[in-house]
C-alpha cells in the first residue's frame, strides 16, 4: 500500500538514503528505528509528499488516506480542544464548522430578516451532519481525549490556553479520531503519562489500519509493533518481530558478519603473503597471477557498522547517613485544594522509591517538598545527615544559559575539571565532536535534558530526586542511564512514565491515591504483580 523504491535522499552534506527500498502493507504495525539524525522524520515527510526523494520513487496506493502525527503541532487557539480534534476528521468537520457559523447567525439580532433562509440552511446542514455520523463524532472525540487524560473542563476550554505537551495530545487525538488507512506517528509516546500510554497501546492494538511509528519507549514499542524497519547508513532493513527480537537479531547478524569478516581477512592475509613471497620467482609466476586475479574478483565483506554505545561510570558518591529524608504530618494546600493531609513518609539509605499516582495526584509536589523547591503548609520535612541531593526537574532545563556552548556550560559548573574529562563526560551523554560547541539556546528538549543530567551526575549526589528524567531521551541514552543508575550506590526518589526505567531501578513503590498513600516493598514489577495494574486507575 505504501512503497519506497530505490530511494536516495541527501540533506545538505548528509546522505540519508542510498537506493533504499521498503514497503508497508495493509494492517502491518511497524516500528521505525535508527540513530538520531538517521532520517526517520525525512522518511515520514517523503511518504506524505512534503519532501520529494532526490532519486527513486515513493508510491501510495490510490485512495489510501494517511494520518501523520509529528512533534511540530503548529498554532492552535480560538476553539475548544474537542472542536480542534473534530476539525481533523475529514468532511464531517467542515459541516460541523458550518453548523457553528449558522448557530452564531441565528443568534445575531442584526440578521433577523434572514431567519427563514438561515433556519432552512441549518436544517440541511444538520441532516448532512447526521448522515456523516457527526453526532457520534463528538462522543468519540471526547472518548479519545479522555483516554489521553483530558478532563471535561480541558476538553471544553480554549486549546490555545494549553501547554505545548497538551497541544501535542490534541494533535495526536485528531489523527486517532480520523482512523485513516495508514498512520504515521513520530514519537507519539512523548509527553504522555503512563495512564495515557497504556490507553494508547490498547487503541493502536485494535486499530486495523497500517501503522509506522517511532518511539523512545521500548516497552510501548514492544507491545504495539509486529515488525521493525531500521534506517542505518543510508539503507532500510526490515525485521519481523517486536523491538526486543530486533535487538537480538541485530546482535546475532553483527556477530555473524564479524566472524565472516575475520575469516575473509585471514584468507586474504594468507593469499597476500603467498603473492609477496613468490612474486619475484619465475617458477611461481602462473600461480601468483591466478591468485592476484582471484583476489580482484572477491566480494569484500564489510566489518559490521558499530553503533556508538556510550557508557557512563558513576564516580562513587559520598555515603549518607541511614535516614535520608523524613516527612512528619506534612500538609500541602494550594488555595482551597489539599494535596497532602498529614503525610508521614521516610526514605532510608539505598532505597529507590518510584512514585505512582494519576495526573494531579501530587507526585511532582512531593518531589518539590523533599527537594526544598516548595514549602509544606504544615508539618516537617527533614533531610538527614551528610545527604547531598541532586534534583532533576523539567524547569532545570530552562536555567541553562542560552549564550553558552555545551562545553562552556560544563566548564562553568566544574572549573577544576580538565578538558579531557569534560569532553569524555559530554561524549557519554551523546555530545561528541563539534556538538559540544553548540549554543544552549539551539538545543532540543532531549539535548537539554542530557546536559542537565551530565552536570548532575559528574559530581554525584548520594540522593537523586528525579522528576520524569527520561522525557525527551532517545532509546540509547535511556539504556545508558538505566545501566549507570543500576550501579549507583545512593538513594533515589523518582517519577517516570517509562516502564523499563521503573522496573529496572525501583525497589520500593509509593502510590498516591485519593484515599491516601500506599507503600509497597519490592519494586515496580512486584507492584504490578500485587495490584494487577500497571498504573493507578488502569486495570490490565
Amino acid at each position: 500500500m505504501i512503497r519506497l523504491e530505490a530511494v536516495s535522499k541527501q540533506n545538505g552534506q548528509q546522505l540519508l538514503f542510498i537506493e533504499a527500498s521498503a514497503a508497508l502493507q495493509r494492517g502491518e504495525k511497524v516500528g521505525l528505528v535508527g540513530p538520531n539524525g538517521a532520517g526517520k522524520t525525512t522518511l515520514f515527510r517523503m511518504i506524505t509528499g512534503q519532501e520529494p526523494p532526490d532519486e527513486g520513487r515513493v508510491s501510495v496506493d490510490r485512495g489510501v488516506t494517511i494520518g501523520y502525527f509529528s512533534q511540530d503541532v503548529g498554532e492552535m487557539s480560538g476553539q475548544s480542544a474537542v472542536a480542534a480534534v473534530m476539525d481533523g476528521a475529514g468532511p464531517v468537520s467542515g459541516v460541523a464548522a458550518e453548523l457553528r457559523d449558522l448557530e452564531a447567525a441565528l443568534a445575531d439580532p442584526d440578521r433577523a430578516d434572514e431567519m427563514e433562509s438561515l433556519i432552512e440552511r441549518y436544517g440541511e446542514a444538520q441532516a448532512r451532519f447526521e448522515e456523516l455520523g457527526g453526532y457520534a463524532l463528538e462522543g468519540k472525540a471526547r472518548e479519545v481525549l479522555a483516554g489521553l487524560s483530558f478532563s471535561e473542563e480541558m476538553m471544553d476550554g480554549d486549546v490555545g490556553a494549553l501547554s505545548g505537551g497538551w497541544k501535542m495530545r490534541v494533535a495526536l487525538a485528531r489523527i486517532l479520531l480520523m482512523r485513516p488507512d495508514a498512520m504515521l506517528l513520530d514519537e507519539p509516546s512523548n509527553h504522555l503519562d503512563i495512564e495515557s500510554l497504556i490507553w494508547l497501546e490498547g487503541f493502536l492494538k485494535t486499530y486495523d489500519g497500517a501503522l509506522l511509528m517511532t518511539s523512545h519507549d521500548r516497552e510501548f514499542m514492544n507491545r504495539v509493533v509486529g515488525g521493525i524497519l531500521e534506517i542505518d547508513g543510508g539503507s532500510l532493513t526490515a525485521y519481523s518481530g517486536d523491538y526486543e527480537f530486533y535487538e537480538q537479531q541485530r546482535a546475532l547478524n553483527e556477530k555473524q558478519q564479524q566472524a565472516q569478516f575475520e575469516r575473509q581477512q585471514a584468507m586474504l592475509a594468507k593469499e597476500i603473503k603467498f603473492i609477496e613471497r613468490f612474486k619475484a620467482r619465475a617458477s611461481h609466476a602462473a600461480q601468483v597471477q591466478s591468485r592476484v586475479k582471484k583476489l580482484e574478483k572477491i566480494d569484500r565483506v564489510e566489518p559490521p557498522r558499530r553503533r556508538q554505545t556510550v557508557l557512563f561510570d558513576f564516580p562513587a558518591a559520598p555515603r549518607s547517613g541511614e535516614d535520608v529524608v523524613t516527612l512528619k504530618s506534612v500538609h500541602k494546600r494550594y488555595g482551597s485544594r489539599a494535596i497532602f493531609e498529614g503525610l508521614d513518609f521516610s526514605i532510608r539509605r539505598k532505597e529507590r522509591w518510584c512514585v505512582m499516582g494519576v495526573n494531579g495526584a501530587g507526585k511532582s509536589t512531593l518531589l518539590k517538598l523533599i527537594a526544598g523547591a516548595s514549602e509544606p503548609s504544615d508539618g516537617i520535612v527533614n533531610i538527614g545527615g551528610s545527604v547531598k541531593m541532586g534534583y532533576f526537574a523539567q524547569h532545570a532545563m530552562e536555567l541553562l544559559q542560552g549564550d553558552e556552548t555545551i562545553f562552556e556550560s560544563l566548564e562553568r559548573s566544574f572549573p577544576q575539571a580538565g578538558q579531557g574529562s569534560l569532553r569524555a563526560l559530554a561524549g557519554c551523554f551523546g555530545f561528541s565532536g563539534d556538538d559540544i560547541e553548540k549554543k544552549c539556546r539551539v538545543l532540543s528538549g532531549g539535548e537539554k535534558a542530557r546536559l542537565v543530567m551530565a552536570k548532575m551526575l559528574y559530581d554525584p549526589p548520594n540522593f537523586l530526586v528525579l522528576d520524569e528524567p527520561t522525557n525527551h531521551l532517545d532509546l540509547m541514552t535511556k539504556e545508558m542511564l538505566v545501566t549507570a543508575l543500576s550501579n549507583y550506590e545512593g538513594s533515589m526518589l523518582f517519577v517516570s512514565h517509562d516502564r523499563r526505567f521503573l522496573a529496572a531501578l525501583s525497589n520500593r513503590v509509593l502510590e498516591i491515591t485519593p484515599d491516601g498513600v500506599h507503600k509497597y516493598g519490592g519494586g515496580y514489577t512486584e507492584y504490578v504483580a500485587r495490584t494487577g495494574q500497571e498504573a493507578p486507575g488502569v486495570h490490565s
